[in-house]
């Protein structure tokens, strides 16, 4: 019975895109692969990758055995969550940046017409507190304006009731995502204790002080324009094919079948070669190794070092175990330089390595969006189209 495997490395970009200029001036020197490999802080050892594509993409090397190329974003900026949404066939649509200073009152208005409480907890802030249980405010780790975050205490309103309540705030603003989130460990009034302004006039929560990860966390993601259903992983759903979702597509990718948010790397990987080898049916997986993308973040190269040579070595045992017909590709969603000078995302183009006993030594050239890789899934499981993308499978199979 044939599989499809998707390995998303997080964040792991191979240069900045030619429309850099237009979104971050500054990461237009942004190379993610490159500069973790000449920082020497860290002796970067990832052979199996280099043969599969990356060599030939960033250095020049002789065309892998495999078939290989790159892809542009066609999503606005770089964005886990809608890096992932293009990935599965659906591109979000061109968002805005928003802040609650400017938003908040509409935002009042349009909750408390739902039947919500709405107060200003901080005298002189924009944040609002929803039923004295949820703190709605501004992202402090992504883009200034990008992201308006629901933070919950789930004692207080039970996660499907912050579900609603993030869906009502998705549809009255055009920022890029809405995220509600919350966990049963913290209180509201720990979670208010950590408001603060980050950037001038940027006010949200300092999620990681606020104690809401951990046992019991729960997220829902929500892009602006994304089809969800006109998604490789809901499509599959509706036509019975099973799909994993492991690692952090468990959070951002919308779908049913097993789902497991692991975050270390280690465990990831070990629960991705037992499930694979478990799996007898038809079926797809579509993983996240999410730590490359927090060490990114949190700017520290030796750490992302570490991690891209664990990937690397369990790609080496891992690749031998495909079946006849099974096809493993990897890729990344965006940048994320640890060496640029912040801690945000970069936009990168991203390698595609498709690896398989089948799969034809050929080069797929560069894609216009990672919608194809969705497009792909779909037709190699002859399921109806997505959303948006090309399917590459007749580029990459041996007739």
């Amino acid at each position: 019975m044939p599989k499809m495997m998707l390995l998303v490395i997080d964040s792991f970009g191979i240069g900045a895109m030619d429309d850099c200029a237009a979104y971050v001036p500054s990461d237009c020197n942004a190379n993610t692969y490159k500069h973790i490999r000449e920082a020497k802080q860290c002796e970067l050892d990832i052979p199996k990758m280099y043969e599969m594509g990356l060599g030939t993409l960033v250095d020049g090397r002789p065309v892998p055995e495999n078939a290989y190329g790159y892809s542009k974003l066609a999503h606005h900026g770089a964005d886990t969550y809608l890096g992932h949404q293009e990935i599965a066939g659906s591109c979000p649509k061109k968002s805005y940046k928003r802040l609650m200073k400017d938003i908040h009152a509409q935002l009042k208005q349009a909750l408390e017409e739902k039947g919500y409480k709405v107060t200003y907890p901080i005298d002189s802030c924009p944040i609002l507190l929803v039923d004295n249980a949820v703190v709605v405010g501004d992202n402090l780790e992504s883009e200034v304006g990008n992201i308006i975050n629901v933070t919950a205490d789930f004692k207080k309103m039970p996660f499907n009731k912050v579900k609603k309540l993030g869906e009502v705030i998705r549809a009255n603003v055009d920022t890029t995502r809405v995220i509600a989130f919350g966990g049963p460990y913290t209180s509201i009034d720990h979670i208010l204790s950590c408001v603060k302004e980050k950037n001038k006039g940027q006010w949200g929560v300092d999620t990681p002080k606020a104690k809401v990860y951990g046992e019991g966390y729960d997220v829902y993601h929500m892009g602006y324009g994304v089809e969800i259903n006109k998604q490789f992983p809901m499509i599959a759903a509706k036509h019975g094919l099973k799909v994993y979702r492991l690692g952090k597509t468990a959070d951002v990718l919308h779908g049913e079948g097993p789902a497991e948010p692991i975050v270390n790397t280690t465990q990831l990987l070990k629960k991705v070669d037992e499930a694979y080898q478990k799996e007898k049916n038809d079926a797809a997986f579509l993983v996240n190794v999410q730590e490359t993308d927090l060490a990114g973040h949190a700017e520290n190269v030796d750490w992302y070092c570490e991690l891209l040579n664990e990937t690397d070595q369990w790609l080496q045992k891992f690749i031998p175990k495909l079946a006849e017909d099974d096809i493993l590709i990897i890729m990344a969603d965006h940048g994320n330089d640890p060496t640029i000078g912040h801690s945000n995302h970069t936009r990168e183009y991203v390698p595609i390595m498709v690896v398989g006993k089948k799969v034809k030594k050929v080069s797929i050239g560069m894609r216009e969006t990672m919608s194809d890789v969705g497009a792909t899934f779909c037709d190699f499981f002859h399921l109806p189209a997505t959303a948006e993308g090309v399917s590459f499978l007749h580029e990459i199979i041996e007739e």
